[in-house]
């Protein structure tokens, strides 16, 4: 095996999705691991060495915050199900609702199509719509935030 494999195979690793590759020939192994980053993982310990040989830590924290965003204030409307999400009843059609617009429980918001099926979305809560989270003609996901309402009106 020469050097040019050997770098291709690290390079086709580097590039899959693989986490561990091992190669076993009569002469020779080769293993490579690779350590997949966790976004959702808390902050690494930072360790460092002093000249005495003692180990000594320090653990890095973000700064807590408790700054409540206006979005925690706001209601979310979600999908209940996987569909294309319409705006109107109808193309040319006006909007159920705009940004600004007060809703009531029980007014419908918009259209969920699945399965050719055509599922209108009510609102839950009274309150003024503040952000139209999805765009007309889009596909949505169960439980994907369709729409934001300040029930503070």
């Amino acid at each position: 095996m020469d050097k040019e494999f050997i770098k291709e195979l690290i390079k086709l690793v580097s590039s899959s999705s693989l986490t561990k590759f091992k190669l076993k020939t009569k002469d020779l192994e080769i293993k490579i691991e690779k350590e997949i980053p966790n976004a959702l993982a808390t902050p690494e310990v930072e360790a460092k060495v002093t000249q005495k040989g003692e180990f000594k830590s320090e653990k890095l924290l973000p700064p807590a915050e408790d700054v409540e965003t206006p979005e925690e204030k706001l209601h979310v409307i979600k999908s209940p199900l996987v569909g294309t999400f319409y705006r109107a009843p109808a193309p040319g059609a006006p909007p159920f609702v705009e940004e600004g617009d007060i809703v009531s429980p029980g007014q419908v918001l918009c259209i969920i199509e699945a399965l050719k099926v055509m599922n209108e979305i009510e609102s839950d809560v009274k309150g003024k719509v503040v952000k139209i989270l999805v765009e007309n003609g889009q596909p949505v996901e169960y439980g994907q935030p369709l729409f934001l309402i300040d029930t503070n009106v």
